[in-house]
């Protein structure tokens, strides 16, 4: 029996196992979905390098059939639980420990207009609140993983925001994965509702032990209603063999604002499948995203934005830093429907290669079904500007210095975007401490 045959089997093998565990707990709605997600899946099975949409990434240390549930009991490693704590974060946190949630480690208190609670828990108690959003953005084009996730998903973090509401403190949503010996894999899931007229910030963060081969399945499906603004960030610094696999939908209704600030900066692959969709006129959407490699790890960013309706406008900024024999993939795809006049879309992809190994994969790309639109795109990919360096180093900055002073510049200006300020310094620690001569950046900096 062919390989790919054998891992739809172990995985529909799987599933029966588990429906039948959650046959009296899931409501009717949710096993219908869970049972349509495991039929797509099994229909498509893994992906493999033949599929145009993974054709530059490594899928056969995804593909491997010997990953196990992880253990929801694990203790959180302190290094991790750290890494997604956010020091001087003031809003509500809620963590999650292998996929489950952990009320000891969570400081979810009430804020007025805002309901922050975990998925498991409401779907106990108030299943029928989750039925028009649970499942039903990251299908179809979100992918097999997607499916994975929908099918095997137990807990994870509701956010939902009422109409009109607009806390000032963002919300926390912290995973961290523990290894328990071989290879697991974790099903996370947020949902976000942004009610009309709403505003909310949303931070998920992911960390996990160095030395741990486990899988990270994710999804985050964001619904934005008329008038509301969902400002959203992620901060992926896992171990150096963890694999990630995330997708992130959302879905914009009339003259609704999102947002998503993307940072990868660590584990062994990581991969970004984003699907925004505006669903009424008048929206904006903004992505930003920076990848920061080294080894052999490998980032990807597949996104798609569909301008299905007229008189909305979205911004695309992806930066990569790429060393050592790193490989960086951005594939960026803008759909513009008929009669979809007035869009107003960009989009921009830049690179800096620190190394003669380093490589990285760049597709911006536009589809335009309609002919009263302003749309652009670019890339770039190239090395540190000899001339910069040249200026620096007669101004007196070792080499070292100076690169590291260039590579600081590239990188801070989407850095300097992310408006929570203990994420923001979060991240900027980590650069500092992790880019390429880093040790030259303190004579650099004031």
């Amino acid at each position: 029996m062919p390989a790919i045959a054998e891992d739809r089997d172990a995985y529909r093998a799987s599933f029966e196992r588990f429906a039948a565990a959650h046959a009296a707990s899931d409501p009717a709605w949710l096993r219908e979905r869970r049972t349509a997600a495991i039929a797509r899946f099994v229909e498509k099975g893994l992906p493999t390098a033949r599929d145009e949409a993974w054709r530059h990434t490594p899928v056969a240390p995804l593909a491997r059939p010997c990953f196990e549930p992880a253990d929801p009991e694990a203790e959180a490693p302190s290094a991790a639980l750290a890494a997604v704590s956010l020091e001087g974060f003031p809003g509500p946190r809620l963590v999650f420990v292998n996929g489950r949630f952990s009320p000891g480690l969570s400081s979810a208190r009430p804020a007025s207009g805002v309901e922050v609670t975990s998925l498991r828990e409401l779907l106990r108690t108030e299943p029928g609140r989750l039925e028009p959003w649970l499942s039903r953005l990251a299908t179809g084009q979100a992918g097999v993983f997607a499916d994975l996730n929908s099918a095997f998903a137990e807990d994870g973090a509701v956010v939902i925001v009422a109409p009109g509401a607009a806390p000032e403190d963002a919300v926390l949503v912290g995973h961290v994965a523990a290894r328990n010996g071989a290879p697991t894999v974790s099903y996370l899931r947020t949902l976000v509702v942004a009610g009309a007229g709403s505003r909310c910030r949303v931070v998920e963060a992911f960390a996990s032990p160095d030395g741990s081969a486990s899988l990270v399945n994710a999804v985050t499906e964001v619904v934005v209603e008329d008038g509301a603004r969902v400002d959203h960030y992620k901060l992926q610094r896992e171990g150096e063999d963890q694999l990630h696999v995330a997708t992130l939908a959302a879905r914009l209704a009339r003259d609704a604002r999102f947002s998503d600030h993307s940072l990868a900066l660590g584990a062994a692959l990581s991969r970004n499948d984003i699907d925004v969709r505006f669903e009424g006129e008048g929206g904006e959407c903004t992505l930003d995203g920076l990848f920061v490699l080294d080894g052999r790890r490998v980032a990807d960013t597949h996104s798609r934005i569909d301008h299905a309706r007229p008189h909305c406008s979205s911004r695309e900024h992806y930066r990569g830093i790429v060393d050592g024999q790193g490989r960086g993939i951005f594939n960026g795809l803008v759909v513009v429907r008929p009669g979809a006049q007035k869009t107003d879309a960009y989009q921009m992809n830049q690179n800096l290669l620190l190394s003669r190994q380093a490589l990285v994969h760049s597709t911006p790309q536009l589809e335009i079904l309609a002919d009263d639109v302003k749309c652009k795109h670019g890339s770039t990919t190239g090395q540190l500007d000899a001339a910069a360096l040249f200026y620096l180093r007669s101004r007196g900055l070792s080499e070292g210095a100076a690169r590291s002073l260039l590579t600081w510049a590239f990188a801070s200006d989407l850095v300097r975007k992310m408006e929570i300020g203990p994420l923001r310094r979060v991240v900027e620690r980590h650069l500092q401490a992790h880019l390429p001569d880093a040790s030259g950046l303190a004579e650099a900096l004031p």
